[in-house]
């Protein structure tokens, strides 16, 4: 058996550096291997509303979620921080609405019509 399909790989010190408890560890391997289960649920049909393995394992998924945290494909993010995050999307989204009413408002005070 090859040394890198043992239970052992990645080794747990290098998961450890990536996140900042056991705890965070676990609770971030096994929510990736619960999306991994859901990618592959539907009798060898794929979900488009999960994000695919971004490592190529045969392995089963927990091990799969613990090799994509070793090489930084899935990273922790707090709770702060997807705050953070879904204010910015928001303002982002606010501002393309109000750019595309401006846009319009423009088009019909030049009088073509307004693009859909």
């Amino acid at each position: 058996m090859a040394a890198s399909d043992s239970m052992m790989t990645p080794h747990m010190e290098t998961l450890l550096d990536k996140v900042d408890s056991k705890f965070s560890l676990v609770t971030l391997a096994a929510r990736r291997a619960r999306d991994l289960q859901q990618y592959y649920s539907r009798d060898g049909m794929v979900s488009n509303k999960v994000i695919p393995p971004q490592v190529p394992s045969l392995r089963k998924p927990l091990s799969m979620g613990f090799e994509e945290i070793a090489v930084d494909k899935i990273v922790r993010v707090s709770g702060e921080e997807m705050a953070e995050r879904r204010a910015a999307e928001e303002a982002a989204r606010a501002d393309a609405e109000a750019a595309f009413a401006q846009a319009a408002a423009d088009a019909a005070a030049e009088g073509e019509p307004a693009a859909d």
